[in-house]
């Protein structure tokens, strides 16, 4: 079975106290008459504090789409390379091992996509595969989990690399004074994870089933309206309530393979907001502490979008692991409503030293390498 091995996660050095975004919001909408709702819902998330890839003084200003898709461009190229490096040192691997890269951002455009950076300036192959995924927000990065999977499963003996890049304060939309778009403002953060999906051998998940779901009619809840200032940010006030929904789609796949939702050794799930993580427990009869670790990464980081799930892995990591067979559940969620939904067992392996030693691509190519 394919195998998620230890993430690597950074975040970027600017940070935003919960204190200071309760006061800037106060003062950048003291005249709106939905402000006692707006730092109702801010108090409520959860986020102790959030990092972003500029101080400040210049995350509050917008200085043009332009200027800021020319700031996530640089500002990725700057970050991912360490964190892919970390990632491919974990799975005891280096980049010429890597037969598809998979690149989840919902938070800037580039085409080429920075995978065609990354084969160039990193080491890669040049018959990598590549499949950058742009559409998914916060659920994409379960869906990477999902594709990267499905990929090795199809090609023996493959490995994948995911990178996640969210730069979600590039996306403040100073002018925007909608409630959903002021809460954004108050919940979301910055980060770059990137982890190994091993064809064989490795230590971490042992992926062995995945699902989708998207729950009906839903597909205006979240959303990105493109406007001449980029990306502004749509949530309706039903997203809250979605676990309702989703936790049946959850059950239902772990039941599909003999499993218990309820039951599970772990618990990697996408920590939109508190209520999210509240209302699963509840749903699927999951003690609280089960979702310890996304609970972690929204405290700490904020919701950091396609990463949490990664960032969730990295702690569980952290925190040793779990006993070899012991069952586990990743789940992302994002705007559809979409859930993307992982079963695996831990393991701990020793990778074989006769496999590939980097030179020799798993999956047979025409083209230079």
């Amino acid at each position: 079975m394919p195998v998620l091995c230890c993430p690597a996660v950074a975040v970027p050095e600017y940070t935003i106290t919960h204190e200071q975004t309760l006061s800037l919001a106060r003062s950048l909408y003291r005249s709106h008459e939905q402000l006692p709702l707006a730092l109702r819902l801010i108090g409520n998330t959860g986020v102790s504090k959030r990092h972003v890839v500029q101080p400040l003084e210049k995350t509050l200003r917008h200085p043009g789409l332009e200027a800021r898709t020319e700031t996530y461009e640089a500002e990725a190229k700057a970050r991912v390379p360490d964190v892919v490096e970390r990632a491919l040192a974990h799975a005891g691997l280096g980049p010429r091992d890597i037969d598809v890269i998979i690149y989840v951002s919902c938070t800037g455009f580039m085409m080429p996509s920075l995978t065609a950076w990354m084969i160039n300036a990193l080491g890669f192959r040049y018959d990598c595969r590549q499949i950058p995924i742009a559409q998914l927000g916060c659920a994409a990065g379960g869906a990477a989990i999902n594709r990267a999977h499905d990929f090795c499963a199809a090609h023996p003996g493959s490995n994948a690399l995911i990178v996640a890049c969210e730069f979600c304060s590039l996306c403040y939309q100073p002018t925007d004074l909608t409630v959903g778009n002021m809460l954004s403002n108050g919940l979301f953060g910055d980060a770059v994870a990137a982890a190994v999906v091993r064809g064989s051998g490795g230590t971490g998940v042992s992926l062995e089933a995945n699902g989708s779901y998207l729950v009906p009619d839903s597909e205006d809840w979240i959303a990105y309206r493109v406007r001449p200032t980029g990306f502004h940010f749509m949530l309706d006030r039903r997203v809250p309530g979605t676990m309702k929904q989703l936790a049946p789609a959850l059950s239902s796949l772990a039941a599909r393979h003999q499993r218990d939702a309820s039951t599970q050794g772990f618990y990697l799930i996408h920590a939109g907001g508190p209520r999210i993580l509240d209302d699963l427990s509840h749903y699927l009869a999951v003690p609280p502490e089960k979702f310890r670790f996304s609970r972690a990464t929204l405290a700490d980081y904020g919701n950091i979008a396609s990463a949490v799930v990664l960032d969730a892995l990295r702690r569980l990591f952290e925190e040793g692991g779990c006993p070899p067979g012991a069952l586990g559940m990743i789940a992302g969620f994002g705007p559809g409503i979409t859930a993307e939904i992982s079963l695996g067992r831990w393991v701990t392996d020793t990778p074989d030293p006769t496999e590939r030693s980097g030179d020799t691509p798993a999956v047979a190519t025409e083209g230079p390498s």
